[in-house]
């Protein structure tokens, strides 16, 4: 690797969103349960997050299903597969 791709590449990390940026959104859309608007997203957002921050988080939660991006908004769809979260608790293999 060159010197000036380690400098990009530590620049695109920089500028990555935390893990508690993400858990952040993730609450504050499943919470909803409804349709938001990205303003409406900034607004309910306990701490104020940086609008390309905000937007590489949203890319990121497209990509693992968890939500989807419309004209008209933004969507909480993934549910949690309960069976299998029961199932590790108890310690049960199948």
């Amino acid at each position: 690797m060159t010197q000036s791709s380690q400098v990009k590449e530590r620049e695109k990390l920089a500028h990555s969103p935390t893990l508690n940026t993400i858990l952040m959104v993730e609450e504050t859309l499943r919470d909803s349960g409804e349709l938001m608007t990205l303003a409406e997203i900034k607004k309910k957002l306990p701490k104020q997050v940086m609008h390309q921050t905000l937007l590489q988080v949203l890319d990121y939660l497209q990509i693992s299903g968890k939500i989807v991006i419309g004209t008209k908004g933004i969507l909480w769809v993934f549910t949690e597969r309960k069976e299998l979260n029961e199932l590790m608790k108890r310690g049960t293999e199948a």
